[in-house]
């Protein structure tokens, strides 16, 4: 029997196949739970073990290189992308990684049209107005008791009413939007928003136009891209050429009436760059749930902008994200196991 430290629950399903032929050690965040593990806790209780699966632990050089000593033959990551640990180092010892490439691209492709909404459409600067009390009439004694009024409006259209104070926003429909990145998560939000009537760009440097094609995009430069889009969705991953490669240069190419939304990473964005093109109207505004430091600190200038949509990393996380995720790494376990390569494996770009 094969030894496994197992960091990430795996679906029973999968589970089973992998039990027939491993000792299984539960380790890391699936033993202490999230947040409660530290690397050397991580690093000590999968040595001895030939396969080893993380979850969000870490994992660095030192870790690696005390692995591979003690016998590791397999990682695997349930990660979209496997940033906490260290790939130079699982390389330099002969393996390959395995990782979990679009197991919530279905919620965060969902959770960016939301915010592309809720952008376009005003929802949490109105909501958020509405439940502060702005726009309201007088307290009543009986709710119930209304007036019978066929057509109830907030009032006349003048400077006090809640289109004039928040905008009354635009549709997706006929809209152009632009996505960076045509992966399996930009691939999930450019089906997405078809079905809003949007015309999708796709920018991607790595993909043929005739497999953007076939997923229903048009490929474009960068430049078209960003120039003809009315919306333009970040999905990029954050390697050594994409740091900070969304800058003034992007901004001073899009429309100013166009906003930018980002469910990636931070990291991709200047962010200095990003909060003047916001405060100088270079753009019209932004949707968020990233930020260059999590918690995003109290002060942080993208809180109080009126034009700007802010949520705290929620994008990627729903009730089914586990699952997949589990199934996508036990289907790599099972692949070693029966001496067959692994079918998700990481290679930095």
């Amino acid at each position: 029997m094969k030894k496994l430290a197992l960091c990430t629950s795996i679906p029973e399903k999968e589970l089973e196949v992998i039990k027939k032929e491993c000792d299984i050690t539960i380790c890391g965040e699936l033993k202490h739970g999230k947040g409660n593990v530290t690397e050397d806790m991580t690093k000590e209780e999968c040595m001895g073990h030939e396969i080893v699966v993380l979850g969000d632990e870490y994992a660095g050089t030192d870790t690696i290189n005390a692995w591979v000593t003690s016998g590791m033959k397999f990682i695997g990551v349930a990660k979209g992308t496997p940033v906490t640990v260290d790939f130079d180092a699982i390389t330099k010892a002969g393996l390959s990684l395995s990782y979990t490439p679009g197991r919530n691209r279905v919620a965060v492709a969902e959770f960016t049209i939301g915010l592309m909404i809720a952008a376009a459409r005003h929802l949490t600067l109105s909501a958020t107005g509405l439940s502060k009390g702005e726009h309201t009439g007088p307290a009543k004694e009986n709710i119930l008791d209304v007036p019978d009024i066929k057509n109830v409006t907030f009032g006349p259209l003048d400077e006090k009413h809640p289109f004039t104070d928040y905008g009354i926003g635009f549709e997706l429909y006929g809209k152009k939007l632009g996505i960076a990145g045509f992966g399996a998560i930009g691939r999930e939000v450019g089906a997405r928003a078809k079905a809003f009537g949007m015309e999708i760009l796709a920018y991607d440097p790595y993909m043929s136009d005739d497999l953007i094609k076939e997923f229903g995009g048009t490929p474009v430069d960068l430049d078209t891209m960003l120039s003809e889009s009315d919306i333009v969705s970040i999905h990029l991953p954050v390697v050594d050429s994409t740091r900070a490669i969304v800058n003034k240069d992007w901004f001073s190419k899009m429309k100013p009436s166009a906003y930018l939304i980002n469910t990636a990473r931070a990291a991709v964005i200047d962010q200095k760059d990003f909060i003047e093109a916001l405060e100088n109207k270079v753009i019209a505004g932004a949707a968020v749930d990233v930020y260059w430091e999590e918690p995003v600190p109290v002060n942080h200038p993208l809180l109080k902008m009126r034009n700007v949509v802010c949520t705290p990393h929620m994008a990627g996380l729903t009730t089914d994200v586990d699952s997949w995720s589990g199934t996508m790494i036990g289907e790599e376990v099972i692949a070693y196991l029966n001496n067959k390569p692994g079918k998700y494996l990481w290679k930095k770009r």
